[in-house]
């Protein structure tokens, strides 16, 4: 109880929303969203992320949110906190950010690459064909960024909630706040005309984006919209990763929070559509409709330093905002995935967190090295069960996203819903006086709508559910 009592807190709602929220907004924001939304009939895609954030969304992260704050623990330890028979989820989520902490923290290097490339006038050479490849693909210089980015990180977590990752949550959010809208903005006032003569506009590709696109649309068609919206939102709230629940862990008893959750939904996905505001309308003004169907790293390292070269002069300073923005929503996303271990270490083995968090910087900076060196000297290709042809980062990701966390938020519903029934969440939620005002809709969400969502996701993740 003593070790419960001295647990550190969050210092107000406001650190907590921006920590969770820095969570949240990460690469997954910037890559895919509007690459699912350009390719998913726009403002149709749009709106059912909307409806299922307000549902799907909002469930997952109260029960995640409400489970730590209940226990005090951090998710290695929190779930069998709530029944010892079902500790095995704790590891599971626990085994999530461990797992991804690895390649998340290489991708962070290569986001350094562009942001130094770019602050140093080098964006012109950042466009040309292969730069990306023959950078990945070099023996040194991915692992010495990585461990530029993964020192960055680990500097904020050894500082501990309130002086570390509290307070630079409190700076980094509202910078990438304020160059999100700022580049956003700057897509909407471009415009350009090709070699053939042909005229486009930010506007236009804003259009594209946020009117509805019903034209061909099939009931498959349209399950595929909800999956995909699904999974976008699944992956994007870092839950069933261990994050919220060590985050909330260091909520207080008084804070209400419906409010707060409410807010982190609002941040997340206002930045995920402001994301598609940044470049969709770019990507349609320089490179058409063609350009649009780029996602993932190819969109953010191949692309879209395409379409900053595109730009003249004003390209490489609109590049480096860009990079600067994509960098600070990596930096407060790693730090959400290392606390999550650090926090489970601390509580499970009784580490200071200066030991547990080296010992989560050494596994990252190893199992990294390892992600690096399957562009060269370990590059296999090994095809998954989905189809993709996958290396080792890849193999990592699909591990952790496709089967682990479906697996843990499945968990998840079937205890808080069916075993510890959802008043032990609610009861949670309702302790510092606020009022849930969804609470039947929670209800029936943790109990029977999610889990089927989630399953039907983890099948589709796996590639067993072609159907569809």
């Amino acid at each position: 109880m003593k070790k419960e009592k001295n647990r550190n807190s969050f210092s107000g709602s406001l650190g907590f929303v921006l920590t969770a929220a820095g969570s949240a907004v990460g690469l997954g924001n910037i890559w895919r969203f509007p690459y699912l939304a350009a390719k998913d009939g726009g403002g149709l895609f749009l709106v059912i992320y909307l409806i299922l954030a307000l549902t799907f969304g909002f469930t997952l992260l109260t029960t995640e949110i409400a489970i730590g704050r209940k226990t005090k623990q951090s998710p290695l330890t929190a779930y069998a906190k709530l029944s010892a028979k079902w500790g095995f989820l704790g590891v599971f989520a626990c085994l999530v950010p461990v797992i991804i902490m690895p390649y998340y923290c290489v991708i962070g290097g290569w986001v350094v690459k562009y942001f130094l490339a770019y602050l140093t006038g080098g964006g012109t050479a950042a466009a040309e064909d292969g730069y990306f490849t023959e950078f990945i693909t070099g023996e040194w210089q991915p692992i010495v960024l990585l461990l530029v980015f993964l020192v960055m990180v680990a500097f904020i977590v050894f500082r501990g909630i309130n002086k570390g990752i509290e307070s630079s949550s409190k700076v980094l959010m509202p910078l990438l706040l304020m160059l999100v809208v700022g580049i956003a903005f700057f897509s909407l006032t471009i415009h350009y005309e090709d070699e053939s003569g042909v005229a486009r506009t930010g506007m236009e590709g804003f259009q594209i984006y946020v009117i509805p696109d019903l034209s061909g649309m099939t009931v498959k068609g349209f399950f595929t919209v909800l999956l995909d919206a699904m999974g976008q939102l699944f992956f994007s709230l870092s839950v069933a990763m261990g994050i919220m629940v060590a985050y909330g862990s260091y909520v207080k008893d008084d804070a209400n929070l419906v409010k707060s959750i409410n807010q982190i939904e609002i941040f997340d996905t206002a930045v995920a559509f402001l994301a598609g505001v940044m470049i969709i309308p770019a990507v349609y003004t320089f490179m058409g409709r063609e350009g649009m169907a780029a996602s993932g790293p190819s969109l953010m390292f191949v692309s879209l330093p395409k379409v900053f070269a595109s730009m003249g002069r004003i390209g490489n300073l609109v590049g480096g905002l860009f990079f600067a923005m994509v960098l600070f929503a990596a930096i407060t996303s790693a730090v959400s995935v290392m606390e999550a271990v650090v926090s489970s270490f601390m509580d499970k083995f009784h580490m200071t967190r200066t030991k547990a968090a080296a010992v989560e910087t050494a596994i990252a900076l190893v199992g990294g090295v390892i992600v690096c060196l399957g562009y060269n000297k370990l590059y296999f290709e090994v095809k998954l069960p989905n189809g993709a042809v996958a290396q080792i980062l890849d193999i990592m990701d699909y591990i952790s996203n496709n089967l682990l966390m479906p697996l843990v938020a499945i968990g998840t519903c079937i205890l808080i819903g069916w075993l510890l029934k959802p008043k032990t969440v609610i009861e949670e939620v309702e302790k510092s006086g606020s009022r849930f005002g969804r609470k039947q809709l929670y209800i029936i969400m943790i109990q029977y709508i999610a889990p089927i969502l989630l399953v039907i996701l983890l099948l589709k993740s796996v590639g067993i559910l072609t159907v569809i």
